[in-house]
């Protein structure tokens, strides 16, 4: 299946994408959210679907077209990053090979629709792009085993890990402040779940920035893969059903250039993954009034 949620910000719907179709699934669900994944609330939605195939267009509304999406799932407890994953992007960085998964967290109200604008934070000079394959918490998992790993994935999103350069490694402290911003997460514009997709081992992750290409990956060059990565996080804090593993992003970053170059009001960025789907964000400046 392919989740979606659509409409004004705080006030999204959840809606389900199927045979390129999009229906309001308010209906049969309040939201996807901790308590809907927590009470198997993908299994109870498959169920339901199987049984009505002939009938959706008749219970489901269908969803205005140009309707905003939002971010497919709603406020998760934690957004956990994963830095320099690919050896390539670690090296355009000046960085050191990890010996183990770097770990951040992005704050949840940084999470914002795929197609939603990107904000240049207030003293920002150098805000920058990062294309990554996001995974899904289906259920609580602390204390993970990496054979068993996969059993906890509810599925797969698209996700802009939007950074602030300056903030992030030259104001002392943690990476986090870097991250987080408002409007630092865009997502979507769907949750996928795992049996949409052929091997998430596999696939291709690219961004533009006003067109021209600046990243080009694909997961399979990930130095941690998604089993270790959720077994491993979960040996220091518990996920919970909706949470958030972002499993980091290839080569190409504005940091990386030469001469580095960053985001500008105006800028249009471009992305996608195979599989799950592709996103626009325009770049605009902090104003006051936000």
């Amino acid at each position: 299946m392919k989740l979606l949620r659509f409409g004004p910000a705080g006030n999204e719907k959840p809606g389900l994408e199927l045979g390129g179709k999009f229906y309001d699934a308010s209906a049969l669900v309040r939201d996807y959210d901790e308590a809907f994944f927590a009470e198997d609330g993908l299994v109870r939605l498959r169920n339901h679907i199987n049984s009505i195939p002939q009938q959706l267009e008749n219970l489901l509304p269908r969803i205005p077209e140009g309707a905003r999406l939002g971010a497919p799932v709603a406020r998760p407890s934690k957004i956990v990053c994963i830095g320099l994953n690919y050896e390539d992007h670690a090296r355009e960085t000046g960085a050191a090979i990890p010996t183990e998964p770097v770990i951040f967290l992005k704050a949840s109200t940084a999470l914002v629709g795929p197609n939603d604008d990107i904000e240049i934070p207030r003293g920002s000079t150098k805000t920058d792009w990062e294309v990554e394959l996001a995974v899904v918490i289906g259920r609580r998992a602390r204390y993970v085993t990496e054979a068993n790993a996969m059993q906890y994935v509810a599925g797969y999103c698209l996700h802009n890990d939007v950074s602030e350069r300056a903030f992030q490694l030259e104001r002392g402290g943690t990476w986090d402040k870097g991250k987080g911003c408002d409007t630092f997460a865009p997502m979507g514009p769907y949750l996928v779940t795992p049996d949409e997709i052929d091997d998430v081992n596999n696939l291709r992750l690219w961004l533009t920035v006003n067109g021209q290409t600046r990243q080009d990956g694909n997961t399979r060059t990930l130095i941690f893969g998604i089993p270790h990565l959720i077994a491993y996080v979960s040996q220091f804090m518990t996920l919970l059903p909706g949470d958030i593993i972002s499993t980091g992003t290839p080569p190409g970053v504005g940091l990386g250039m030469n001469p580095p170059t960053y985001l500008q009001p105006g800028d249009v960025v471009e992305l996608g993954i195979d599989g799950l789907g592709r996103a626009r964000q325009t770049v605009r400046a902090f104003t006051e009034e936000d």
